[in-house]
């Protein structure tokens, strides 16, 4: 039976093989390797929900990738092909996602976790595409293609583990995606902290 070191280094694993993918991909794509990242942390996630990682290990170790991703900014020698300068988001992601398992029980921790990884990667890819199809910028700017690419992946990670009717888990779904496209706070932050007060409600 796979125990909590072997869950860890194969959690590991696929975070490694998508700083090597991205690498390899380069600067040119670094909004798009940002959430290739953030998607292989999704093993990582289900791995806690199973109990084969547990609580402590798991935010210990988004703390250390935290501050990891940190040093660079601060010593001004960002890792080019996903990290951007004055742009904390990736740190903001691991350290959220350090403290959302101590704070909250597994099952809804699971629910956001996976919603900072799987939906905000894939609405991130979704605008990048849309903008570069378009010809416009895709630095910093959101869409309703994304949101909406949000607001469906979010729901179908509610389903299963949102303890509420079908209109509860949409509004959970919902009330995740605004608070991923408003643009007054990082959503790395805004997401956790609102999905952190919406248990109050779940």
């Amino acid at each position: 039976m796979l125990g909590t070191d072997g869950a860890v280094a194969i959690a590991f694993l696929f975070i490694l093989i998508a700083m090597g993918f991205t690498k390899r991909l380069g600067p040119d794509w670094a909004w798009i390797n940002r959430k290739l990242i953030h998607l292989s942390i999704v093993p990582a996630i289900l791995m806690f929900y199973w109990g084969l990682i547990p609580a402590g290990v798991f935010s210990g170790t988004a703390f250390v990738f935290g501050v990891i991703q940190l040093w660079p900014h601060l010593k001004r020698r960002e890792l080019n092909w996903y990290q951007i300068k004055h742009n904390y988001g990736e740190v903001f992601f691991a350290f959220s996602a350090s403290v959302i398992p101590l704070v909250l029980p597994t099952g809804y921790a699971t629910a956001l976790l996976l919603a900072m990884a799987i939906s905000d990667g894939v609405t991130g890819i979704i605008r990048h595409y849309y903008f570069r199809k378009h010809g416009f910028n895709v630095k910093l700017r959101k869409h309703w293609t994304g949101s909406l690419g949000y607001f469906g992946t979010a729901l179908l990670i509610a389903l299963p583990l949102i303890k509420a009717g079908i209109v509860g888990k949409m509004g959970w779904a919902g009330i995740l995606t605004l608070a991923e496209y408003q643009s007054w706070l990082d959503d790395n932050l805004a997401v956790p902290l609102v999905g952190g007060f919406l248990f109050l409600l779940y």
